[in-house]
């Protein structure tokens, strides 16, 4: 019988109180009239007055209001889904205006998202992938996509006339979107000016993705017997379905989630633009700002005359891709390797969504437990302080407390020895740390192994002290001694000769330094708690 104080192993469902639920205003089409004027901006490249329209058009109410947004067609939403991350307007801007037009097309999306939802808002079509392959399969001009292509529909006047809503649109270059994911990860690592743009272009599509699964996870609630399962038809899901159905397109979408920018990484991943690493030439800097001047009755437009395309290829050489500097002794990064804290975040919001989705449609994706073994593959090589930090409750609290749990445990189970009873059942509660976790050590007698199942009995320590709470008792007490002591003396049997200094003996430090921490969780489990937090974050 599972106990009463348990992280349960199952995400968590959608409250039926109508009250907890998103409220999104519903929406309408421009008028002929104030689309076409948004349309004659947008193809003369007048990017900030274009997006500035369609802000001032759906302002005015709020997420309560019972009057309907305004809300251009998904061609208008795709392209500013680019404007926000292409590098002409972002890390190559000539001018204040066409940062301004970035930073602007990124602010007008997120309203969509908060005022009207993704399903509402349409875009799941506004951000449909239709690229035909990756950068170096796409120098042909005869693969582009138009726009009209770019959203099957027939309807000219909905096309935009500008490359960067056809040809050079995100969507368009990029194979599908697990290649922006990967693409993204690798500037995590390498490319940081980069970084600095995709990291918001990515958190804002992963929280597109969250809310557009939550909202078909309520339709399912409320009609769970219906024709049709809503969610089986979400973003997330057309995104993991894209491309062939295979187990090579499975991991395929790991490395993406888990890319380190390493030339084997980038080769798969590779730039979504030609050249988009490129620095902009500092000596144009003068020019740039006399011609950024913009006076639309004397017909002066600033640089929004200058090709995208061409933009890309006046500037200095892209940056090579060379091994990547160790970091001083005196200042560690051990979050470096994957990109920093808010990669790491972003990386595990994309497992909790795909765990989600193997939890509830495992028909459309991967078996929960498949899903975890190819996680596994990529967390097992991580050096020590890397898992550490990618498994550490801090990152962890970016995802649900069940999430959390069960990836966890899936990684223990695969490091911990044989000879540790299985579960009865994947949540997680203290009779079950005890049984069947903290008494043991890892399968092999490397230090970093048992360092790696003294990491992940912490981490649940942890997560069942904050969602549940912990109880002191003398099993808890001899379950974590004899762990700790089993850990240590099978850790002993590597490298006696070699101990206190070089690779081992740095692994030796973190799982000692763990085994404290662990007896300070359970010391502190006599002191009177406050409260505690619910079990679904």
């Amino acid at each position: 019988m599972e106990s009463l104080k348990s992280i349960s192993s199952s995400p968590p469902r959608p409250s039926q109180d109508n009250n907890s639920l998103p409220k999104y205003r519903t929406t309408k089409q421009l008028p002929f009239e104030l689309r076409e004027h948004c349309l004659i901006y947008f193809e003369e490249g007048l990017y900030t007055q274009a997006l500035n329209f369609l802000i001032a058009l759906i302002i005015p109410g709020n997420t309560i209001s019972r009057t309907p947004a305004f809300l251009p067609p998904p061609q208008h939403i795709a392209l500013a889904g680019t404007l926000a991350v292409h590098p002409t307007l972002t890390t190559r801007a000539k001018s204040e205006d066409r940062l301004e037009a970035a930073n602007l097309a990124l602010r007008y999306l997120r309203l969509v998202l908060k005022l009207v939802g993704p399903v509402n808002g349409n875009l799941q079509d506004a951000f449909l992938f239709t690229g035909t392959g990756t950068s170096s399969r796409r120098a042909t001009a005869g693969r582009r996509r138009t726009t009209d292509e770019l959203h099957n529909s027939n309807d000219d006047e909905h096309n935009i006339n500008s490359d960067l809503a056809g040809p050079l649109a995100v969507w368009s270059q990029a194979e599908d979107f697990w290649q922006v994911v990967g693409w993204a990860f690798n500037c995590s690592v390498r490319y940081e000016r980069r970084w600095e743009r995709w990291s918001l272009w990515l958190e804002y599509m992963i929280e597109v993705l969250e809310k557009d699964w939550e909202t078909r996870m309520v339709e399912f609630e409320t009609d769970p017997n219906g024709d049709s399962d809503p969610r089986a038809t979400s973003m997330i899901v057309q995104y993991l379905s894209a491309g062939e159905s295979t187990t090579g397109r499975d991991r395929r979408i790991l490395r993406a989630i888990f890319a380190d920018g390493t030339v084997r990484s980038i080769a798969e991943f590779p730039e979504i633009w030609k050249n988009e690493t490129r620095e902009r030439k500092k000596a144009s800097d003068d020019r740039s700002r006399q011609i950024a001047k913009i006076d639309l009755k004397e017909g002066i437009y600033g640089d929004y005359n200058v090709s995208e395309s061409s933009e890309l290829d006046e500037s200095t050489p892209s940056s090579p891709i060379a091994p990547i500097p160790p970091r001083p002794e005196e200042v560690p990064d051990v979050a470096a390797a994957l990109g920093g804290t808010q990669s790491i975040a972003l990386r595990l919001h994309l497992l909790s969504l795909l765990s989600n989705v193997s939890a509830m449609v495992p028909e459309t994706f991967l078996p929960l437990p498949a899903l975890y073994n190819l996680c596994y593959e990529q967390i097992r090589p991580l050096p020590l302080p890397t898992f550490f930090i990618f498994m550490s409750p801090a990152s962890l609290s970016h995802i649900t407390a069940a999430a959390a749990s069960t990836l966890t445990q899936y990684i223990l189970r695969s490091f911990i020895v044989s000879a540790a009873p299985l579960p009865p059942t994947d949540s997680i509660a203290q009779d079950i740390l005890e049984r069947h976790y903290l008494p043991f050590a890892a399968n092999t007698q490397s230090v970093a192994d048992n360092a790696r199942v003294s990491l992940c009995v912490e981490t649940l320590l942890h997560l069942l002290e904050k969602y549940v709470g912990l109880d002191w008792s003398e099993g808890l007490v001899e379950a974590s001694e004899k762990g700790i002591e089993a850990r240590e003396q099978k850790a002993k049997r590597e490298g006696k000769k070699r101990s206190g200094s070089g690779p081992i003996g740095g692994d030796r430090m973190w799982l000692r330094a763990s085994a404290q921490r662990i007896r300070f969780m359970v010391d502190m489990c006599k002191m009177p708690r406050p409260g505690i937090q619910g079990s679904h974050p």
